[in-house]
């Protein structure tokens, strides 16, 4: 059986619309009876419950932040009483101080209704193994996709991350189809694989990657090792956990679960909101969340919100993959610096996504120093033919982001390789 559902997935857009309106309401209201940090927010804003009428309302309610739930821990948010929440997820604690998200059974429920949606979309059936190499505990990845396997009806492998000899045997002896992790720790795998000389025996034929922002290059990649098809997932602590949005098979973009999650673009600056098509930081409210119900959450992720017919029939908007952050917003030497930016120039110049930015201060300058690996056709290059491509790309990089960058190749691998959450940027200069 596929995990498909049809009249919440394929709902016409304005029976979408109303169905969000009602949900909205009966949030708020719950929040403002329920939350009193923010409820005082509200009140600050000057705005009550029965100021949101409909979906479009939706602009007159405050933004939450992750300032805010530092600010609210452990229990200010919590929307039940304790005795009705039945877990805690957690942040990685990658950007700042840990957040704790609280769950009743009913939230993990419709959470796990999500990730089968996910599943289903990868073209996932009660007839595949699904091998979870998320990790598990306090991180999402593993139990969201574990309770979204359970709820398709797979049977489930709940690998967690590491363990990689381990993770091969299981993949080879139970036959796993399908393969949920994070990209670059699939990229991983790929290479291990292929150093195993175990291509033979896999027989994956699709992957769910998410928990990091990863290129199209690296998706190429990892298909072409793997042998599958690789799709895209969204999700974050703070809302849910995986499951926010998923690809289908069309792949221009992730169906956001509407029913769930109502979504909005809004200038990163001024908290405006922006008409749909424009690139922007998006905001989610939780519809039907009873434990941690966060209204207009500043994600700080920035993307483009599109709702064009798709081939796949689903009605769900869609958001773009992910064009970076906010806030990961590098200034050195006084330049506003993205890592994406600089990861564009190097995929553009042929080489591959594992890379590293060293950021330091020495005689109160700060330096910036790109690692990145060399392509295995590559490394039989001569010395001074790595020199050159050293000086080509500083040249790129300085024309890109106006400073001096020094650049180093270095052998293929001879950057650590992740089993979760990839390591892009060393900034010495906090320690």
């Amino acid at each position: 059986m596929n995990y498909y559902q049809p009249q919440i997935e394929c709902m016409p857009k304005d029976e979408m619309k109303k169905h969000q309106s009602e949900l909205l309401i009966r949030q708020v209201r719950h929040v403002w009876d329920n939350v009193s940090y923010y409820k005082d927010k509200m009140i600050k804003a000057n705005v009550k419950p029965d100021d949101i009428t409909s979906i479009d309302d939706l602009y007159k309610l405050p933004f939450v932040t992750k300032d805010d739930l530092r600010e609210a821990y452990p229990y200010g948010l919590l929307g039940v009483p304790i005795k009705d929440a039945v877990r805690i997820q957690s942040t990685s604690g990658t950007t700042g101080t840990r957040v704790v998200a609280f769950y009743t059974q009913h939230d993990i429920d419709l959470w796990d209704d999500c990730c089968a949606r996910a599943l289903a979309a990868a073209g996932s059936t009660k007839e595949d193994v699904v091998q979870v190499s998320y990790g598990y505990g306090l991180f999402t990845g593993g139990p969201g996709m574990n309770g979204g396997s359970h709820k398709l009806g797979s049977l489930t492998l709940p690998m967690s991350s590491g363990f990689t000899e381990r993770q091969l045997q299981f993949m080879c002896d139970l036959s796993a189809t399908v393969l949920c992790c994070t990209p670059s720790y699939a990229e991983y795998l790929a290479e291990t694989i292929e150093e195993s000389g175990l291509r033979n025996k896999i027989k994956l034929k699709a992957g769910i990657f998410g928990a990091e922002a990863w290129s199209n290059e690296m998706r190429r990649r990892i298909e072409e090792k793997l042998g599958i098809k690789a799709y895209d997932i969204y999700g974050l602590t703070e809302i849910t956990g995986p499951g926010v949005s998923f690809e289908c098979s069309e792949q221009t973009g992730m169906h956001i679960n509407e029913d769930h999650f109502a979504a909005e673009i809004i200038n990163p600056d001024t908290g405006e909101v922006l008409p749909i098509g424009s690139k922007g930081e998006i905001v989610f409210t939780c519809l039907t969340k009873q434990a941690f119900p966060l209204l207009r959450y500043r994600t700080r992720d920035i993307c483009i919100l599109s709702h064009n017919d798709c081939s796949c029939g689903r009605t769900l908007k869609k958001m773009s993959r992910l064009m970076g952050r906010s806030d990961d917003m590098l200034i050195i030497k006084g330049v506003n610096v993205f890592p994406s930016q600089i990861e564009t120039v190097l995929i553009e110049y042929g080489l591959s996504a594992n890379y590293q930015l060293v950021i330091d201060r020495k005689n109160h300058t700060d330096t910036l120093e790109v690692k990145v690996e060399l392509n295995p056709d590559m490394f039989s290059d001569t010395v001074r033919a790595v020199e050159t491509r050293e000086r080509e790309l500083r040249e790129k990089i300085k024309n890109i982001l106006g400073i001096d960058a020094k650049v180093t190749l270095v052998a293929p691998k001879a950057i650590t390789r992740s089993e979760g959450k990839a390591v892009r940027i060393i900034d010495n200069r906090e320690i």
